[in-house]
């Protein structure tokens, strides 16, 4: 995997960024809500086949906010990292989310994530695990990274498995996906993986 740069700044923990070659993932704040807005706004219908079901209120400011502050929260109580994906002109992509952080014994998280519909199928998303990989096993020093994925989304599907991710198990009824208890496959990618990245690239 290509070496991303990424930087804690860790003065204020509301400083975290991950500043890649042509992407920078970043908590979210106030001031993003209207891209956040127009973007998930217009991509609706594309995401929620694949997401809980939105509230009335979702596309609200108040929503919005109650949304950054509880991120920030998970942040700095090591819970959760909710992270946006922007392009280097600042237009917000998507989203990335590392939950379920587990100390002691599991050392472990979950990733899940969403991407804005005009700006799939691009390798953004790709791009933005390709940093936050790095940082997962080297700036958090966890052992493993879980992703769940509904078996009707190939295309996430294959982005794991392009991101060094292996399936492990089915797991039935798992997540209440858009009104309905949906079965999942899960993967995983351990610190101790062989990069397929690098794999591919070694004579």
């Amino acid at each position: 995997m290509p070496k991303s740069v990424f930087r804690f700044l860790s003065r204020q923990p509301d400083t975290l960024e991950l500043d890649g070659v042509n992407h920078i993932l970043r908590l979210p704040r106030y001031s993003d809500f209207n891209q956040w807005h127009k973007l998930r706004a217009e991509s609706r219908r594309f995401l929620e086949p694949w997401e809980p079901t939105w509230r009335h209120d979702e596309l609200t400011e108040g929503s919005y906010r109650a949304r950054v502050i509880r991120g920030k929260q998970e942040y700095n109580s090591g819970q959760a990292i909710p992270l946006f994906i922007f392009d280097k002109d600042g237009t917000l992509l998507g989203g990335l989310t590392i939950g379920y952080i587990r100390r002691g014994a599991a050392q472990s998280c979950m990733i899940g994530y969403w991407m804005g519909e005009r700006h799939s199928g691009q390798g953004h998303m790709f791009a933005a695990l390709e940093m936050v990989i790095p940082y997962i096993f080297s700036g958090l020093e966890l052992h493993r990274i879980e992703a769940a994925c509904i078996p009707d989304n190939e295309r996430s599907m294959r982005l794991l498995e392009k991101a060094g991710f292996q399936r492990e198990g089915y797991l039935r009824g798992y997540l209440k996906i858009n009104g309905q208890w949906r079965d999942h496959v899960m993967f995983s990618r351990l610190a101790t993986d062989t990069d397929p990245i690098r794999k591919t690239e070694t004579p």
